[in-house]
């Protein structure tokens, strides 16, 4: 078997892996989610957001880092967070909703469940 042949099918088949195994950066994005299939204190929390409040807690509106690039970059203060109550949690839980841009009209808003790990943009 040819030596350069051999090298070359050896770096496909190791970037094949790195793809199929998920250590290849995902380009397409966080997931969408439709609004109606959110929870109902997730809808509750985006209808405060795109009236501008009252809020139940005091870092609603704060500006959300991106730290881990799981949502598109932006400079520093285009994304902000929100919580979304959590049942029975006795914090603010692990539940968020992010929103780009100017929060009441922009229509980019992103939800968490599990603490900034994973988003999904909302659809609505």
């Amino acid at each position: 078997m040819n030596p350069t042949f051999f090298k070359k099918w050896l770096v496909f088949l190791a970037l094949a892996l790195l793809a199929v195994t998920g250590f290849a950066k995902d380009t397409a994005g966080p997931s969408q989610v439709a609004l109606a299939d959110l929870p109902k204190e997730a809808q509750t929390t985006l209808k405060l957001i795109k009236q501008g409040g009252p809020f139940p807690y005091d870092k609603d509106g704060v500006v959300f880092g991106n730290y881990e690039s799981r949502l598109p970059k932006q400079k520093r203060g285009y994304y902000h967070e929100y919580t979304v109550k959590t049942p029975r949690a006795r914090n603010r839980g692990v539940r968020r909703i992010i929103a780009g841009a100017d929060p009441q009209a922009s229509g980019e808003y992103y939800y968490t469940e599990d603490h900034y790990e994973s988003f999904r943009r909302i659809k609505e």
